[in-house]
């Protein structure tokens, strides 16, 4: 699956404790490559080896959960397509499931056992793609467009694409209202727009994602005028004919849109931060946070992308332990990813989770959160 297909709902499915061991396998790969007989694949073999030998020895895990893991392992390599590669791979296996995820971003080569799998490198690559909805209004037609990471395909889907109701012209009436000479001005063009409103409302309601609104400006007028998909509506945008694409004209049109969403974006992490410290209500480094995220007390967690750290956890604190000697100290004790734990557990407590890019958090230990109280 690719992350475009990660929705809340999934990603709350995958992050459900599972009986130990729940078993993620990560490399880096090539999306370049095709035959099967690419280094990746050579490479994914050896991790899932690994993965069967660390089961074999870890004193934790039943004779009838290692036969059915190292089962669903075998299952996914078999699935795995080349010719989906990004630059990176996920697969999640544990007794009679097995999930195979192709990220748009570079995730370390790692077998992690635990009692959840390792999501946090789904999470941060549906951040990276920064997945966000397009909708294209008209008079005679609505389209509804799916974005991620500059790309752009038609969502037929959602009660889309939405065209005016079907209703038998009333002759005096039509002469009345004055339908036929302005499409945005009567009742049946109000009916439309409340039908495309209502379609982004459960839209949003389901998958939240920044929304873009582009038509002309009668469209957009009425639109907003009889409900709320403008108000939820991130940008604006007035331009005509475009309901039919094509997908790169419209990757075209929001391009600058979204270059100023996201500056927004990194801007208002930041502004929050410094805020948080003159009122006292933000924590920084591993270990504190570590600390008010078990209070569900966090309000936004800021984590530079690919900061991991495997840790034991002593006396309520945490130990840093090296990764390279980390699958030695087997069982469930070990963390292999702290930075993961805490991310689930942010987003158990339904706190915002933001990735910023490396650096950003230098003075914070590559790690801060604002919280509740």
């Amino acid at each position: 699956m690719l992350t475009t297909d990660l929705t809340s709902s999934t990603l709350a499915e995958l992050r459900e404790r599972r009986p130990y061991p729940a078993v993620t396998v990560t490399l880096p790969t090539d999306r370049r490559a095709t035959p099967a007989t690419t280094p990746d694949s050579v490479r994914l073999r050896n991790l899932v080896a690994e993965a069967k030998r660390r089961l074999e020895v870890d004193p934790e895990v039943s004779r009838e959960a290692r036969f059915g893991i190292s089962e669903q392992l075998d299952q996914a390599l078999a699935e795995v397509e080349p010719r989906n590669f990004g630059d990176g791979l996920a697969v999640f296996a544990t007794p009679g499931e097995h999930q195979l995820w192709y990220l748009p971003r570079s995730t370390p080569e790692r077998v992690v056992f635990s009692d959840t799998y390792l999501t946090r490198n789904l999470v941060a690559a549906h951040e990276r793609v920064r997945p966000y909805w397009v909708l294209v209004v008209a008079a005679d037609r609505t389209t509804l467009w799916s974005g991620s990471d500059g790309n752009l395909q038609e969502e037929k889907a959602h009660g889309f694409p939405a065209t005016p109701p079907t209703v038998e012209p009333d002759p005096e009436r039509l002469q009345r209202t004055g339908e036929p000479l302005d499409p945005y001005g009567g009742e049946i063009a109000r009916m439309y727009m409340r039908q495309v409103d209502g379609f982004i409302d459960k839209l949003l309601a389901s998958d939240p994602r920044p929304l873009y609104l582009i038509g002309a400006t009668p469209a957009l007028s009425l639109l907003e005028d009889v409900g709320n998909a403008s108000k939820a509506a991130v940008a604006r945008i007035v331009k005509g004919g475009l309901t039919g694409g094509p997908a790169s004209a419209l990757t075209e049109v929001v391009a600058e849109a979204r270059a100023e969403q996201s500056a927004r974006d990194a801007e208002r992490v930041l502004t929050r931060i410094d805020q948080a410290q003159g009122r006292r209500t933000f924590a920084a480094g591993l270990d504190e946070v570590y600390q008010v995220v078990k209070e569900r007390r966090i309000d936004l967690l800021a984590v530079e992308e690919d900061y991991q750290r495997t840790v034991r956890v002593t006396e309520e604190h945490l130990v840093p332990v090296d990764p390279e000697t980390a699958t030695a100290e087997l069982g469930s004790q070990v963390m292999e990813d702290i930075v993961d734990e805490i991310i689930e557990a942010a987003l158990d407590a339904g706190s915002e989770v933001v990735f910023v890019p490396e650096g950003t958090l230098a003075a914070h230990d590559r790690i801060a959160a604002v919280l509740r109280f």
